[in-house]
């Protein structure tokens, strides 16, 4: 959903959750991740493309799309629109999600928002 509810994270990951791309261990320091980029990009849409279930994995492939109004990885803001990708791997026990990979081009980011050319 795109209605910025952070709380949703406390009952779709465990206590115990590890999220290897950015070290985030826990559901508070993954609401900390993502609220960081919701301050960035306040109007950010996610959209679901695909996702594929697997035993205890779920890949996902995301469509993001927001314009820069908050700092975002030392850049101020720019009103720039951005649009990227993200494939994320989650791995699922007893309904919580206990692992998360991501993978995003940060470079493109950046360069959509004018910190690169």
């Amino acid at each position: 959903q795109n209605d910025k509810n952070l709380t949703i994270i406390d009952d779709l990951v465990a206590d115990d959750f590890v999220g290897h791309t950015a070290e985030v261990k826990g559901p508070e320091q993954l609401m900390k991740v993502v609220g960081y980029n919701l301050d960035a990009f306040p109007d950010l849409k996610v959209t679901i493309e695909d996702q594929i279930p697997e035993r205890d994995m779920v890949v996902t492939r995301y469509t993001a799309k927001g314009m820069q109004h908050g700092m975002y990885r030392g850049v101020l803001p720019t009103g720039e629109p951005v649009s990227y990708t993200l494939i994320s791997i989650q791995r699922v026990v007893d309904g919580k999600i206990v692992e998360g990979w991501r993978v995003v081009d940060l470079l493109e980011i950046v360069h959509q928002i004018g910190a690169i050319f």
